[in-house]
């Protein structure tokens, strides 16, 4: 049964555990390739990781000129081939959301890849299975509608995976509020 990244971004208390954990995974080469985002620092303390969200047709993948972004079969977004990255960095001007970075010593770009040597077998990748407070959540798509459902979505103040940020991903996104504009519940 296919399992997505499901993200509950109010639950964030910035504890940073997902970068740690990331940087551990096999393959990564102790690179962070998620980041937590301080929402307004000067007036609190909100965060919330900003995660690749594994477009279904990611910009980053359409930009390449060298077919170095490969796609999974599970629809994960893979970081460059080494043997085919020609460095040129279409791929982190094209992501809408910043994701791909660029290694310069290697001239290599790196990314999330969603601990594909984990998912692929269904085991979470290393971020969810170590947040303590649920924000990153590796869930059934059966478990995620159940979750949508917990919200009531049409009081106006909460969007759940807005149809569609970039275009269809294969990562859910619960948007709080205070993120669309709305005031924050609680």
């Amino acid at each position: 049964m296919k399992k997505r990244l499901y993200l509950e971004l109010e639950n964030c208390i910035g504890c940073r555990s997902c970068l740690a954990a990331c940087t551990q995974c096999g393959g990564h080469e102790e690179r962070n390739r998620n980041y937590v985002y301080d929402v307004n620092p000067l007036v609190n303390r909100q965060t919330m990781p900003l995660m690749c969200l594994h477009c279904v047709n990611p910009a980053c993948a359409r930009s390449c000129p060298a077919q170095a972004i490969q796609i999974h079969e599970t629809g994960a977004v893979l970081s460059a081939l080494v043997e085919k990255c020609i460095g040129c960095q279409n791929c982190t001007i094209a992501c809408p959301y910043g994701i791909p970075k660029f290694d310069t010593e290697q001239n290599l770009m790196y990314k999330c890849d969603l601990c594909i040597d984990r998912t692929k077998d269904g085991s979470p990748p290393m971020c969810a299975s170590v947040c303590p407070s649920n924000t990153l959540q590796w869930l059934t798509d059966e478990e995620i509608e159940a979750k949508q459902k917990q919200f009531n979505l049409d009081n106006g103040k909460w969007v759940t995976s807005m149809p569609y940020l970039e275009g269809e991903t294969n990562v859910r996104v619960n948007l709080p509020g205070i993120l669309q504009g709305v005031t924050k519940l609680f």
